[in-house]
């Protein structure tokens, strides 16, 4: 098999369309169809499903899935093991969620290039749910989460940071001027929520389930500046991250309201699967994010 196919087959595969993919390879649209025909050719086996302009991946797709991420490791190690010992090169694929991505990374991301201009980087926004799978089926060498202190026997974890999560309205909110408020003040109120299994929410709720109280609405969203968007135009109470609404709160267009149940803390960490090889690349890498985001 051809790796640059198998390359092709795996942005594909976690892309789900033909133009993105084409896009993140520097290929033309026809390139990735091309590569993909010839490797279901090769295979004998149909990787993908057409519908219309949705794709999705057969279950000869899937089960192809991680042999290819272990291939093209394996190539990958091997290329750079032969390279200078310091020398950064090849290819660094990284996952975070939005928060992080919008928030804490991009100066990682702007200095790692100027230093690195030879790398190329491969970054993708995912959702929490899926960033440990990523991690442990190798599909990205590094990711980076907020949540409580990650124990998990293949991965390892590096904290970074630690995070507050704060309860924001607009300030015209009836609670803004509260010296304190208690989950029981939460049920009749709109409660802006972040996708179902993120830490915080998860705390948040567990909060509001041992106080018996269910508020009267709860919007989810999968977008952090969707939440913030919707408590500045006063449509509820939102449940954020203070780095998403350091800004806001500042210009006095949110507030923070005096919440009196357990804080909410969590820690922005780093996870890369523990068998992986630190290449000089992704040492590089973590060097200049602790440096950044660990600088007083």
């Amino acid at each position: 098999m051809d790796l640059r196919q198998l390359a092709t087959f795996r942005v594909l595969a976690m892309t789900l369309n033909f133009h993105q993919a084409a896009q993140r390879l520097g290929y033309v649209q026809s390139t990735v169809t091309a590569q993909i025909q010839a490797l279901e050719a090769e295979l004998g086996a149909r990787l993908f499903d057409r519908l219309g302009r949705h794709i999705t991946l057969t279950n000869a797709g899937e089960r192809l899935l991680p042999y290819a991420e272990q291939l093209l490791k394996i190539a990958e190690e091997a290329r750079q093991a032969v390279s200078e010992p310091q020398e950064c090169t090849g290819t660094l694929t990284i996952g975070a969620t939005e928060t992080l991505c919008t928030y804490c990374l991009p100066a990682v991301l702007h200095q790692f290039r100027l230093s690195y201009p030879q790398v190329r980087l491969l970054f993708y926004p995912t959702p929490f749910s899926a960033l440990r799978r990523l991690v442990t089926e190798g599909q990205v060498d590094l990711a980076f989460l907020m949540e409580e202190p990650l124990t998990a026997a293949a991965l390892q974890a590096e904290p970074l940071l630690p995070e507050s999560i704060y309860l924001v309205a607009s300030p015209d909110h009836p609670f803004a001027q509260r010296s304190a408020i208690s989950p029981s003040d939460l049920e009749d109120e709109t409660i802006l929520l972040t996708e179902a299994g993120c830490s915080y929410r998860t705390q948040f709720q567990h909060q509001l389930n041992a106080a018996g109280v269910q508020p009267a609405t709860m919007l989810e969203f999968d977008s952090v500046e969707a939440i913030k968007q919707c408590a500045l135009v006063g449509m509820g109470i939102a449940v954020l991250p203070a780095i998403v609404v350091a800004t806001e709160i500042s210009q006095g267009r949110l507030v923070v309201l005096p919440w009196s149940g357990e804080p909410i803390c969590l820690v922005t960490q780093m996870i890369w699967h523990k068998q992986k090889w630190l290449s000089p690349t992704l040492q590089a890498f973590l060097q200049i994010t602790r440096q950044i985001l660990m600088q007083p």
